[in-house]
């Protein structure tokens, strides 16, 4: 895809987005993603080789290969929304080859999908793509539906499906969230033990986070914080959603705040308020990833490249994109991976 088309995609958004400088954190104190990414952060960790080259393994895969930057297809909505309600606008995708063809055809780094998926597929694939097992989720067969995080397999599994990296999702604020941390740091350690990769995704969770209209789900100071602690636990990458808003500890009256993350580190722009979540992120030296979205129809090729350039732009590593993907035929879901990935290799989009 040109500049020019992205440029159109962005309509009446674009010189906002393609011009702004941020005033906030400077980029000079970032860590960009590059070439040599793996070499220069994880190199001088604790990882160990195994994983190092399974990190590499990511980075160095699909039509991103070689940049520093990540398009990854995830696919776990058949249990995360139920299976009808993610695949009935393309049924093709309950047959979990079509999703791994999608990731291939699409020209991603990765697939992330479910253990039943990738284990019936594993032999034909899992040399073929990387695959991240995502090993833990929140079911709705639960009457009345809640919202917890549960372990479907084990890490070991995953290593032996031959997958190069684990997600897991903690949903912090939630009132499980505390034995969701400990289950998700107990299984990162292992999946770094046996040389994965590890993806956390730091979603909040808790009726409380909305107040007076506003969701503070997508606040900046609370998915930065949610940010903060999944490297902490030590994720080398982090999937957030993209921030809407700000002020949520101080809107709803929890936790801890500083007035200069509000004037300071942050502002009412959208790469300003993704550039916080990447300084929670360590200053970048976890990558963060953000969420494409749900699907809306027709405006989701615009969506997708709006967030692609606010998050490379504010020093994100990349997008997660499925059902905008995946809820469309396979030709048209696979252009759209590939105008996320156009962005992230288009020189005249830079940090800002």
């Amino acid at each position: 895809m040109a500049y020019e088309k992205i440029v159109e995609l962005l309509g009446n958004d674009a010189e906002s987005l393609l011009q702004h400088t941020c005033n906030t954190v400077d980029k000079s104190q970032l860590h960009l993603p590059n070439p040599d990414f793996v070499d220069q952060i994880f190199g001088l960790s604790n990882r160990s080789p195994q994983v190092l080259k399974s990190l590499a393994s990511l980075f160095n895969h699909g039509r991103l290969a070689g940049s520093g930057f990540l398009s990854i297809l995830p696919v776990d909505q058949g249990i995360e929304h139920t299976a009808g309600a993610s695949f009935a606008p393309n049924p093709l995708y309950f047959d979990p080859e079509n999703i791994i063809k999608l990731a291939i055809e699409g020209g991603c780094n990765a697939v992330a999908t479910t253990f039943g998926g990738l284990s019936l597929l594993s032999r034909k694939y899992a040399h073929k793509i990387p695959f991240v097992v995502k090993i833990n989720h929140n079911e709705l067969m639960t009457y009345p539906n809640k919202h917890d995080q549960i372990m479907f397999g084990s890490v070991d599994e995953a290593w032996e499906l031959g997958a190069t990296a684990v997600g897991a999702t903690i949903y912090f604020g939630a009132e499980e969230s505390n034995r969701q941390l400990i289950e998700v740091a107990e299984a990162f350690e292992r999946a770094h033990e046996l040389g994965m990769a590890t993806i956390l995704w730091c979603y909040t969770r808790n009726s409380g986070f909305k107040k007076d209209g506003t969701d503070y789900h997508v606040a900046a100071d609370l998915t930065g914080q949610a940010n903060h602690l999944g490297v902490t636990i030590q994720a080398d990458i982090i999937k957030q959603k993209l921030p809407e808003n700000n002020g949520g500890f101080k809107n709803i009256g929890f936790a801890k705040q500083h007035p200069s993350m509000y004037d300071k580190l942050s502002s009412d722009h959208p790469i300003d308020l993704c550039r916080y979540q990447v300084v929670n992120c360590y200053m970048g030296r976890a990558g963060l990833i953000n969420s494409g979205g749900a699907s809306s129809g027709e405006s989701d090729l615009a969506e997708a490249v709006k967030t692609a350039v606010i998050n490379k732009r504010a020093g994100g590593m990349g997008l997660i994109s499925g059902r905008k993907a995946f809820q469309r035929p396979m030709e048209e879901g696979a252009e759209l991976l590939r105008a996320i990935q156009d962005v992230y290799l288009e020189n005249k989009i830079t940090v800002a």
